[in-house]
């Protein structure tokens, strides 16, 4: 299947301050207290072995985002290896959740990090503030989260920097002393204790190392992927680990590790020591700097997994529509909302053990997946190749195991719940799928209903039959019902309106002499009724009401032109005004209807007119030409996103690209210009065209398009407007704008 893609705008720097200043998070001011009190000194070896394990998981990462350079990560890397099956289903899930559920714990950390500074500040509306204000800067661009990411990032390093180089020359700063406390290196431990202890401490910091997995996320927005992502990768990893390495070392060797245990301001109590004053108030910056790096990266991530996921139809298809900027705006408008929801009832620390949990499930996956893909594509291209396979994917999966076996009960026990849950949720939701899909299968085929024609001129009826005939042939129990309208005055008495029915029986039963042979020639049921009605359309109205189910109203175009006068006539009346279907037949011929053109832009009216087509096309030798237009002067990566979102569309309605379709994508000074063009140079016997957004306008008839083509076209011409309720166009109409 055709999938739209995000474009690539993503440079060098950008990508390495994403993987950086994501990773040095909020967890390095909270973690050094917490790793200093279960190892003392030795939580430096720790965070160095933490950095060295991640390192398997990184090169992982530089092979496998290389050889798929599009967004998803893991779930695109899982389901490349085993399959759209529900560990794929659960990869991403958790992958996605767990990015949402730390933008919110990330967003009230930032809450409470700027409370130092404006302590009369409240944390929930706060923090709510920060995802939603991070929300529309995503909305508005991948570049803009680049740029800030450059920005907190380089604020970061500068700030550490100076923490690591005034901590280790000023006297009152690091001291070996200080350092050991009086202990050495695994002193007066056994082995079991000591790699129980160091477990331990690498299992509450592992996954402060794993931002880098963002880059992979976000592969398909990156320049230069094959060079950029490994560089990127590592040397974002390389500088975290420096970075906790270098910082953790000055920490505990100026306060010692008895007294730093458990401290959540271990920085800033360092800094208080040797770099009093612009130190401690550098260092609360930071740390606020550090949690705003952690909302946007974290939602960076949630939204490309919830766009995947979409976009592979794992997950509503809604989410994965793209804006104006070409970004996922109803993926990031859902993670916003998500990660507000869960700030606003306080669940952000119960939720902290599922993020944590689940970013080991998803790499330990990851690493799996590396395995089984280079047995299934033993000759793919791979720009970039694991050194010392396979042992680095087993490292980095046993990593993974050993990290989970020594995690927080808690969070296991989340994390088995969420599973169950996700689980029960993806058999459910392949059910009802399955369900629908026979069910629209069947109705597809089974049909049912009327096709209700509203004519009373012969000429007319004849064309609306054939073409009904058409539409109703290969669907079972679909009939058509040829209704002719009698205007009777408002003070006709009940005699009065009998004898003018009575009397219109006969033109009625010419006209059913006439169109019946037609339908019946396609072995379609037809019948013909006469209306008594103060006007046309007040009559197709009741008629909808009947029992007998209406599936599309057909119109016909009038013989005079005085019938089209605005803002009052029957088409703009019944076109505005149905709940139901409602088609607008000009026929200039349709016996020999060989090529139809149907122009798509998306939206409902865009979706019938492709159904509509699909019938047509069961007659032998009749091909359709989908027709997406594009402004003047795209550049080719543009020229390609649109004819990917025409595929898209196309699959989306139909189910596939039949063979009697061809699509086209073509640049044009104007629409109107455009579809003259085609019709002229392909010879087209009849075009399908959606009503237009200004239908509901007194100013026109069906839109300043579709009334400028009804003069110009010399084929025939079918306009065709979808039911929606009024809410659901105006909706449409303020998405549409996000969009275009």
């Amino acid at each position: 299947m055709a999938k739209r893609k995000l474009r690539r705008q993503l440079n060098l720097l950008q990508v390495i301050m994403l993987g950086t200043a994501g990773t040095i998070a909020a967890e390095i001011f909270v973690l050094t207290g917490h790793a200093a009190g279960i190892a003392g000194p030795d939580a430096v070896l720790a965070i160095i072995i933490g950095g060295v394990l991640s390192l398997s998981i990184a090169l992982n990462y530089c092979e496998l985002a290389t050889t798929y350079p599009v967004t998803g990560g893991a779930m695109t890397y899982v389901k490349e290896a085993f399959g759209n099956n529900l560990v794929m289903f659960l990869v991403g899930s958790l992958d996605g959740l767990s990015s949402t559920f730390y933008a919110a714990l990330s967003a009230v950390g930032f809450a409470y990090s700027l409370k130092v500074f404006f302590p009369f500040l409240p944390i929930i509306p706060v923090a709510l503030v920060v995802i939603f204000a991070v929300g529309l800067m995503h909305v508005r661009g991948i570049t803009q989260v680049g740029n800030l990411q450059i920005a907190l990032g380089a604020f970061l390093l500068v700030i550490f920097t100076l923490y690591v180089v005034l901590g280790l020359v000023r006297p009152q700063g690091f001291s070996w002393d200080t350092f050991q406390s009086g202990r050495v290196l695994f002193e007066d431990r056994s082995i079991w204790a000591n790699l129980g202890r160091m477990l331990t401490t690498i299992a509450l910091i592992y996954n402060a190392y794993v931002g880098f997995e963002v880059i992979a996320d976000d592969a398909e927005e990156i320049r230069e992927p094959y060079r950029v992502i490994p560089t990127g990768i590592l040397i974002s990893l390389g500088v975290t680990t420096l970075v906790y390495t270098l910082v953790s070392l000055v920490t505990i060797g100026v306060i010692p590790y008895d007294v730093l245990a458990g401290s959540e301001t271990a920085l800033t109590d360092a800094a208080q020591v040797f770099w009093p004053r612009l130190g401690v108030t550098l260092m609360a910056a930071a740390g606020i700097v550090a949690t705003l790096t952690s909302v946007n990266t974290a939602m960076l991530s949630a939204t490309r997994e919830a766009f995947t996921l979409s976009r592979d139809q794992v997950w509503p298809r809604s989410l994965s529509r793209l804006s104006r900027w070409r970004t996922p705006y109803a993926a990031i408008l859902m993670v916003a909302v998500i990660s507000g929801l869960v700030t606003i009832i306080g669940l952000v620390d119960f939720l902290s053990f599922i993020s944590s949990a689940g970013y080991m499930f998803v790499l330990i996956w990851a690493s799996l997946a590396m395995v089984q893909l280079r047995k299934k594509y033993p000759e793919i291209d791979r720009p970039f190749k694991v050194p010392f396979y396979p042992l680095t994917p087993i490292l980095a999966a046993l990593s993974g195991v050993l990290i989970i076996a020594f995690a927080n009960p808690r969070a296991l026990l989340f994390l088995g719940v969420v599973i169950v849950i996700l689980s029960g949720g993806f058999y459910i939701s392949r059910v009802y799928r399955r369900r629908a899909l026979i069910q629209a299968k069947f109705e597809e085929e089974v049909g049912g209903g009327r096709l209700l024609i509203a004519a009373i001129n012969p000429a007319t009826a004849a064309g609306l039959v054939e073409l009904a005939s058409r539409f109703a042939e290969h669907q079972e129990d679909t009939t058509i019902s040829l209704m002719s309208v009698i205007k009777v005055p408002t003070t006709s008495t009940e005699p009065e309106i009998d004898a003018i029915v009575e009397q219109s029986k006969v033109a009625r039963d010419g006209l059913i002499q006439q169109t019946a042979p037609i339908a019946q020639a396609r072995n379609v049921a037809i019948s013909a009724k006469i209306k008594a009605a103060n006007n046309v359309e007040s009559a197709i109205y009741k008629e909808l009401q009947s029992p007998n189910p209406v599936r599309l109203v057909m119109l016909g175009w009038p013989s005079e032109d005085t019938k089209l006068k605005i803002p009052h006539n029957i088409i703009k009346e019944v076109m505005v005004n149905a709940r139901k279907d409602v088609v607008v037949f000009r026929n200039r011929g349709i016996e020999n209807i060989r090529r139809v053109l149907v122009p798509i832009a998306g939206g409902p009216n865009t979706r019938l007119c492709l159904q509509l087509s699909m019938s047509l096309a069961f007659e032998p030798g009749v091909r359709v030409t989908a027709l997406y237009l594009t402004p003047e002067g795209l550049d080719e990566e543009k020229m390609e996103d649109a004819a990917l979102f025409a595929q898209e569309l196309v699959e989306q309605v139909l189910g596939e690209i039949p063979e009697w379709m061809d699509i086209q994508t073509k640049p044009t000074p104007s629409v109107s210009e455009g579809i003259q063009g085609e019709i002229t140079s392909g010879q087209y016997d009849l075009l399908i065209i959606g009503a237009g957004g200004d239908v509901f306008s007194h100013r026109s008839l069906f839109g300043p398009l579709d009334d400028r083509l009804m003069e110009a076209v010399g084929c025939s011409m079918l306009i065709v407007r979808h039911y929606q309720p009024e809410t659901v166009v105006w909706l449409n109409k303020r998405i549409h704008q996000l969009e275009v």
